[in-house]
C-alpha cells in the first residue's frame, strides 16, 4: 500500500523535490459509509460487474488477430468506437476495487489486463487497441498521410480519443488497482505512440490534432511521471493543441461553437504538463479556461454546453429550447481539472464548483435503482432524461459514468504534511496510514445541517474544515467536545482547528442552509433554486403526453431524449421578483428534503409542485430553470411564447429527420461521407462545405419525404453545386450573397418516385461544380410537408 500512496502523491504533482503542498488521499484510504453517494457507488459496482469482460475485450482480440469466444458489444462499440468502453472499464474496476476492497472486482480487473497483454504481445509492436482497421490506419499516420476533421482521422471515428481510454485504463489498473503488469503495458503502448509519430512534423501533428483526441497529452504526461523519462513529456507537449492553447495563453475566450468536451480534455492535459514542467504559463492557460467556463458557461447543476457545443455566453436560450442539454462527460472532465487546480492552489473556489457539480449533475446522472447512466441532462422545462441499459448502451457518457460513481472518495479529504483538509461533507471514514490518523465523518446533509467529525489521533494536527459559500457569513458554528470555537473565517475559506488531538475528540459543525435563486448566466429571466449545495427541481407531470420511454435502446442516438416536447409557454412561471417568491417557500413535513411553493407561481396545479433535490428526480418530466415574469406582463409572456412555440412544434411535427452539420453526433449518426470537405463556425453557427462533395443518410421509414429544407448564410456567394437525393439531382444551387448577413432556408421538393423507391433511407448529397464549393450548409431537414413560415428553423 506504500507504493499506491507514493503513486497517488506522484500523480498529484510529480517531478518536484517533494510532494505537492496539497495531496489527495488514495482511494483505498477513504470509505463511504452511508447516504446517496454510497448507494450510487454500489449501483455502479453492480452495473460494471454486469458487463461481460470478453465482449469488452473482443475488439482488442480482433485487431490483434486473436479469436474471441463472443462477439463485441453493439451500439458505439460496433460502429467505429470499438474498445473505448473496455478502457473505461479498466479505470472503473481499478477505482471500485480501491474504494471497496472487493476481491471479485480485483479478479475481474486482473483477468482483463492479462487478456489485453496477450493482445499486445500478438501485435508485436507495443500497440494495443480496438480501433477498426488499426494496422492500416496507424501505417497511414506513421507515413504522414493525415486527413483529419473534428471527429475523424483518415475516415476513422476519433481513434486517438479511443486509445486515450485504454492508456488511462492501464494507468489506473496500476495506480489504483495494483496490477503490476499494467505499468509495463502502458510504457510499451507509449513507446509505440512515440514511434508512430516520430517522423511527423509539428505541422502534421497539429493537423492530426484537429480530430478529437481525448486527453492524450495528459496520459502521456502521466507516463512521464511514472517513469521519470522526459521523452514522454515531450510527446505530451506534441499532443497539445496549439490553436486552443494559444488563445488561452492570450486570455481570450474563443470557445463559442467549439465541441465542449474535446476542449476540456485537452486543458486537463495542459494542466498536467504545467505541473510536471513547473510551467506557469500553461498553468495560467488552464486556470483561465476553467474560470471562463465556470463563470460564464456553466448552469446551476455544474454542467455546460448544448448539443455538446459551447453556446455564446450571452445567450443561454438554447439551454432552454433544446433537449440536448449539459453532457455528463463534460462535467466528468471539469471535475478532474478542478481537482488538479485545487491541489496546486488550495483555492476553495475549485471545491465550491466541484461540490456543485458532484451533488447535482454527477449524482443525478445515475438512476438510483437500476443504475442506468445519463448522457444529456435537458434543462428545457418539462422535459426528461433517458438512461442506459448495461448490455445495450455504449456511449461515451457510459464510459465516463462508470468512473464517476467509483471515484467519490478522491477529494473529500486532502492533506499537507501536518494539515488535514475536509473539503466535502459526505458520510465517510478516512485512514491516513502514514500518520496513524483516522477520521469518521457523520452527516446526512442536506437533509439536516449538522456534521460530526470524530478524530482518531494522538498528536498535534491542524484540521481545516471548509466554510461553504452557501452558508452565510457568521452563520457557521464549530464546537470541539461540546465547547464552541470562535470562527473568524468566512464563506469560501477554511476554518483552521489546530490542537493536540486525542482519540475520540468530536468536532461538531452546524451549516445553516436556506433557499436562494441562481440566475441563468446570461442574465435572462430564468432562475433555478438551490438549498445549500443542492439544486431543487419539481416534477411536472406529462403535460398532455403519454409518459416517455426512459430507458434507451442500443441505437446510435439512443442517448437523446427525443420524445414529445411540452410547449415552453405552458411551463410553470415564477410571478414577480424571484427573491420574493423564495421567501414564501416552506419545508414540507415529509421525512425527505422537500419544499412547497406557496405563492408567486402561475401553474394550474401549483399545490402539486414540490421542490426536491434534482438528484432525486428520475423517470419524470421536471423543471429546474423557471421563467420569471412580472404579474402585469404574464399574459403577454404566455401569448408571445405560445406563438413561438406553435411555429416550432409545428416544424418539429413535420420533421422526419434532420442533421446539424459540423456537429459530431448528428454527423456520425447520419453517416457523413465526403471528399475535400471541412466544417467551421460563422456567427456562432456551425457549417459544412466541400470543394468535392459530402453526404448524409436521412431516415424516411414511412416513405413520407416531400421536402429537403436547407439552411444557408445570406452573404455566401460565388458557390455553385448540385443537391442530389439517392443520386437524383433535385436542385442546382448558385449562391449569390444577395441576402446579406442573415440565415435563411430553402425548401427543395423530393420527387415522389425517389422517396417511394427508397429502402427507407435517403442520401442527401452536395456536389461542388468544378472549381467551386458546395455549401456552406448550416442545417438539413427532411420534411413530410410544407413547413411553417420562418426564416431559420435550423437556428433554434
Amino acid at each position: 500500500m506504500k507504493r499506491a500512496l507514493a503513486l497517488a502523491c506522484v500523480l498529484a504533482w510529480p517531478l518536484r523535490p517533494d510532494c505537492a503542498e496539497l495531496t489527495p488521499f488514495a482511494l483505498d484510504a477513504v470509505r463511504l459509509t452511508s447516504g446517496p453517494f454510497l448507494r450510487a457507488q454500489q449501483n455502479d459496482l453492480r452495473y460494471v460487474m454486469s458487463l461481460d469482460p470478453d465482449r469488452l475485450l473482443a475488439p482488442y482480440r480482433r485487431e490483434a488477430g486473436l479469436p474471441s469466444p463472443v462477439e463485441s458489444y453493439g451500439s458505439w462499440e460496433a460502429t467505429g468506437l470499438d474498445g473505448h468502453i473496455g478502457g473505461h472499464a479498466l479505470s472503473a474496476l481499478s477505482m471500485l476495487h480501491a474504494a471497496t476492497g472487493r476481491q471479485d472486482v480485483h479478479e475481474r480487473l486482473n483477468y482483463m489486463v492479462a487478456e489485453l497483454k496477450k493482445c499486445q504481445d500478438a501485435n508485436g509492436n507495443g500497440y494495443l487497441g480496438g480501433v477498426p482497421g488499426s494496422k492500416t490506419l496507424w501505417g497511414e499516420v506513421a507515413a504522414g498521410r493525415i486527413d483529419a476533421e473534428s471527429f475523424s482521422l483518415n475516415g476513422r471515428w476519433v481513434p486517438w480519443y479511443n486509445l486515450h481510454k485504454l492508456f488511462a485504463g492501464l494507468r489506473d489498473a496500476y495506480v489504483h488497482g495494483g496490477i503490476e503488469p499494467a505499468r509495463g503495458m502502458l510504457v510499451e503502448l507509449a513507446d509505440w505512440c512515440l514511434e508512430v509519430t516520430s517522423d511527423l512534423s509539428d505541422e502534421q501533428m497539429q493537423a492530426m490534432l484537429r480530430a478529437e483526441h481525448g486527453g492524450m497529452n495528459e496520459v502521456l504526461a502521466d507516463v512521464a511521471a511514472l517513469t521519470g523519462e522526459t521523452k514522454y513529456l515531450g510527446l505530451a507537449r506534441r499532443f497539445s493543441d496549439r490553436a486552443l492553447l494559444g488563445f488561452l495563453l492570450d486570455g481570450e475566450d474563443r470557445l463559442t461553437s467549439l465541441h465542449a468536451n474535446t476542449q476540456i480534455a485537452k486543458v486537463v492535459g495542459f494542466k498536467r504538463i504545467a505541473d510536471l514542467a513547473d510551467d506557469r504559463t500553461w498553468n495560467n492557460a488552464a486556470r483561465f479556461f476553467w474560470t471562463t467556463v465556470v463563470a460564464n458557461r456553466t448552469v446551476a447543476i455544474g454542467g455546460n454546453s448544448v448539443r455538446e457545443h459551447f453556446h455564446p455566453p450571452d445567450d443561454f436560450s438554447p439551454m432552454i429550447a433544446e433537449v440536448e442539454g449539459p453532457e455528463t462527460c463534460n462535467t466528468y472532465n471539469m471535475l478532474r481539472l478542478s481537482k488538479l487546480l485545487f491541489l496546486t492552489s488550495g483555492a476553495e473556489t475549485y471545491i465550491d464548483y466541484y461540490e456543485t457539480a458532484l451533488f447535482n449533475h454527477i449524482l443525478s446522472s445515475q438512476h438510483p435503482e437500476h443504475g442506468g447512466l445519463v448522457y444529456f441532462t435537458p434543462l428545457r422545462p418539462q422535459h426528461y432524461r433517458v438512461y442506459s441499459q448495461p448490455q445495450q448502451a455504449m456511449w461515451c457518457c457510459v464510459g465516463s459514468g462508470i468512473e464517476n460513481h467509483a471515484r467519490y472518495g478522491e477529494l473529500i479529504y486532502a492533506h499537507t504534511d501536518d494539515e488535514l483538509y475536509v473539503n466535502l461533507y459526505l458520510p465517510s471514514t478516512l485512514r491516513w496510514k502514514e500518520r496513524d490518523i483516522e477520521l469518521r465523518q457523520r452527516t446526512d446533509l442536506p437533509e439536516s445541517d449538522t456534521v460530526t467529525l470524530e478524530v482518531g489521533a494522538d498528536e498535534w494536527l491542524t484540521l481545516k474544515v471548509r466554510y461553504p459559500r452557501w452558508v452565510e457569513k457568521g452563520a457557521l458554528s464549530v464546537s470541539i467536545n461540546g465547547e464552541l470555537v470562535a470562527v473568524t473565517a468566512g464563506p469560501g475559506e477554511y476554518v483552521a482547528l489546530r490542537r493536540q488531538w486525542r482519540r475520540g475528540d468530536l468536532v461538531s459543525l452546524t451549516l445553516p442552509m436556506h433557499v436562494d435563486t441562481v440566475p441563468m448566466p446570461d442574465g435572462s429571466d430564468y432562475f433555478a433554486m438551490r438549498y445549500g449545495p443542492v439544486v431543487l427541481a419539481a416534477r411536472t407531470g406529462a403535460c398532455g403526453h403519454e409518459s416517455p420511454e426512459y430507458l434507451a435502446d442500443d441505437s446510435r442516438m439512443g442517448h437523446v431524449p427525443d420524445g414529445a416536447l411540452c410547449p415552453l409557454d405552458r411551463a410553470p412561471v415564477l410571478v414577480g421578483d424571484p427573491a420574493d417568491v423564495v421567501k414564501g417557500i416552506a419545508r414540507s413535513e415529509s421525512p425527505s428534503l422537500a419544499f412547497r411553493l406557496s405563492r408567486g407561481v402561475d401553474w394550474p396545479d401549483k399545490d402539486a409542485l414540490e421542490l426536491v433535490p434534482f438528484s432525486s428526480v428520475h423517470d419524470s418530466r421536471y423543471i429546474v430553470y423557471w421563467p420569471a415574469v412580472d404579474k402585469e406582463e404574464l399574459g403577454k409572456f404566455r401569448c408571445a411564447g405560445a406563438k413561438a412555440e406553435e411555429a416550432r412544434l409545428a416544424l418539429e411535427a413535420l420533421t422526419i429527420d434532420q442533421v446539424a452539420p459540423g456537429e459530431q453526433q448528428p454527423e456520425s449518426e447520419h453517416s457523413l461521407r465526403g471528399e475535400q470537405t471541412e466544417s467551421g463556425v460563422n456567427l456562432r453557427r456551425r457549417w459544412r462545405h466541400a470543394t468535392g462533395w459530402f453526404s448524409y443518410q436521412l431516415e424516411d421509414p414511412g416513405h413520407e419525404a416531400k421536402l429537403l429544407q436547407i439552411t444557408y448564410f445570406g452573404a455566401g456567394r460565388g458557390r455553385q453545386f448540385d443537391i442530389l437525393v439517392n443520386d437524383v439531382t433535385i436542385a442546382t444551387v448558385a449562391l449569390a450573397g444577395e441576402r446579406g448577413a442573415e440565415f435563411y432556408t430553402v425548401d427543395y421538393p423530393v420527387p415522389g418516385e425517389v422517396a417511394a423507391a427508397s429502402d427507407g433511407t435517403l442520401e442527401a448529397k452536395f456536389v461542388a461544380h468544378e472549381g467551386s464549393t458546395a455549401g456552406g450548409i448550416y442545417h438539413v431537414r427532411l420534411l413530410r410537408g410544407t413547413g411553417p413560415d420562418q426564416a431559420d428553423p435550423g437556428g433554434e
